[in-house]
């Protein structure tokens, strides 16, 4: 008898096994069918310091150990602990396409605004040497293990960089030379001339991407070389550029020789480019050219590497403040305007949340399907709802997250989640100043307690963010298909897309409010086919023109069960 139940257990025990490899060759088989486009992409981006702490013995370096204004000190985060999070599955999780974190070169050392309640460069933006990383963020050894570990899972990297400035003037963080920065006037936002050439605050030096004059080294950059034993290979490394390149030894080609090693030597396969706008548009194609040639020479380096994931060319996303998608290609400065799609894939779309905010769900879609299909062809925004130095964003207090997700998920354009969107972390802290109140630290705990956020528990928010995120990833329909409603009410409308030998559909119904039984697919899908709810998981079957809903659904999610 014993025996009997034993048999039993291990055959039980050996079909669920066999199930879940069944289950997991074919959700690998499906998401390698289904190509990968950056127009469809959802672009995850966090704080480096804020995410996750994988490794706290690095948590303090360069006696950044006075205190400061609240949220504004380094709070542990760093590559170990984002490697950590993509090696769990999390971001596959969430159909995660691409990861962005904030610049994790070596910071200033110096507390900046100390006599206001002081500040440290923990957000990754105030630049001490672009060839080295800060001990804070990670080692060397860490960001080449995060590239392999997300190109292994799929996800691809991008690498947040700064040219526009360097870090501000501390005790210990001296000027930049005069050769290669400027520390008056600050911009006034007129006209070109004076969003370009100036400086964005007080104590925040411009880099002068104007000048076309050879400049040497920084002094005392040259004696940080000598002094960590790597002046010499870091000097024959920039004979050896400068000498293929033909470029001449400005300052921003300097940067652009520093910022590109990353790419040549980890595979990073993106940037996401700051300030763009403060900077001459001829800066941002010499980028992009020396961006593609590291790429290319990585990827002939590291053909397995390539064989994880794709050929995809570099992917460069750009940050014009203020930029949004009704402009169509151009950005007004006044007095001229700059087509920046000419060396960017996408800029980032600040229109976005507004819309977001006023329209409905058929006349958000609709605009954004048309603007893209016409004016902004071959190319497209990456839309968000929240993020790191935006003061107001959409749903601070996060009474709305389900719905946050539905509106930029769902919505056409590539769409970046700001780290705790899908957790539902809180925007609005007490006692903090200005952007602080936005860069909180993860809410891993209120997830791990499923805490109660305004009416929703940060589990259930989750998983609607799941459930969601994975749909778009495998349906490239949603963010690049051609969009066409169904039905008013219920709202129901289907994307469909088609490229080469590739072709995608889906039908997808909302708010439905559990009140719905049945709703109509339109023409998509032939009488008798199969589909799948990936909200529900369940199966249905189109007849007459229509299927019927699972019970309790607010919303539906349709594609060819396959």
């Amino acid at each position: 008898m014993q025996y009997k139940i034993f048999l039993s257990l291990f055959l039980l025990a050996a079909l669920f096994n066999s199930c879940n490899s069944l289950k997991n060759s074919a959700s690998k088989t499906a998401k390698k069918d289904v190509p990968f486009f950056w127009e469809n992409a959802q672009i995850y981006f966090l704080l480096t310091d804020r995410f996750y702490n994988g490794d706290s013995s690095n948590d303090v370096n360069f006696g950044r150990t006075k205190k400061t204004s609240k949220l504004r000190d380094f709070m542990g985060g760093d590559l170990r602990g984002i490697t950590q999070k993509i090696e769990e599955g999390y971001f596959n999780d969430l159909g995660v396409d691409a990861i962005w974190f904030t610049p994790i070169v070596e910071q200033i050392h110096g507390l900046v605004d100390e006599g206001t309640g002081g500040t440290y460069g923990f957000h990754g933006y105030w630049t001490k040497d672009w060839t080295a990383l800060d001990p804070n963020f990670g080692t060397e050894d860490d960001l080449r293990n995060l590239v392999k570990a997300a190109h292994r899972k799929g996800i691809r990297i991008m690498l947040d960089v700064v040219i526009n400035h360097t870090g501000p003037v501390t005790e210990g963080d001296p000027v930049w030379p005069k050769s290669w920065v400027r520390e008056e006037p600050n911009c006034t936002y007129k006209d070109f001339e004076t969003t370009v050439t100036c400086t964005l605050v007080d104590n925040l030096p411009d880099i002068k991407t104007e000048s076309r004059k050879a400049v040497e080294l920084p002094d005392y950059l040259v004696q940080k070389w000598k002094a960590e034993g790597r002046y010499e290979q870091e000097v024959t490394e920039l004979d050896a550029f400068f000498e293929r390149t033909g470029l001449t030894r400005t300052p921003t080609n300097y940067i652009i020789k520093w910022l590109t090693d990353f790419i040549r030597d980890y595979g990073i396969d993106a940037y996401r480019v700051d300030t763009v706008k403060h900077t001459e548009e001829e800066v941002w194609e010499d980028l992009r050219k020396e961006a593609e040639a590291a790429f290319e020479e990585w990827k002939t380096q590291n053909p397995k590497a390539i064989a994880i994931l794709d050929d995809q060319e570099f992917y460069m996303m750009g940050e014009v403040y203020g930029y949004g998608i009704s402009g169509g290609r151009n950005y007004d400065y006044g007095d001229r305007e700059v087509d920046f799609f000419d060396a960017f894939n996408s800029l980032i779309n600040f229109e976005f949340k507004y819309d977001a905010d006023q329209m409905d769900y058929e006349k958000l879609f609709t605009k954004y399907e048309k603007k893209l299909a016409k004016e902004l062809e071959g190319k497209t925004t990456v839309n968000y709802l929240s993020s790191h130095d935006d003061g107001d964003p959409y749903d601070a207090a996060r009474k709305r997250p389900m719905e946050t997700a539905t509106r930029l998920l769902l919505s056409p354009g590539s769409a970046q989640t700001y780290y705790g969107d899908e957790t539902a972390r809180t925007l609005i802290i007490p006692g903090t100043n200005g952007d602080a109140t936005l860069r909180s630290f993860m809410n891993w705990e209120e997830l791990k307690n499923n805490a109660n956020r305004e009416g929703y528990r940060t589990q259930d928010v989750l998983a609607h963010w799941q459930k969601l995120g994975t749909f778009r990833q495998q349906h490239p329909a949603i963010g690049m298909g051609d969009h066409e409603r169904i039905s008013k009410s219920p709202y129901t409308f289907q994307r469909t897309f088609k490229k080469d030998k590739f072709e995608d559909q889906v039908v997808v119904a909302l708010d439905l409010k559990g009140q719905v039984g049945e709703i109509e697919v339109g023409k998509v899908f032939k009488e008798g086919t199969f589909l799948r709810d990936h909200y529900s998981g369940k199966q249905v079957r189109v007849k007459d023109g229509k299927v019927e809903v699972p019970d309790g659904a607010d919303l539906i999610l349709l594609a060819k069960d396959e």
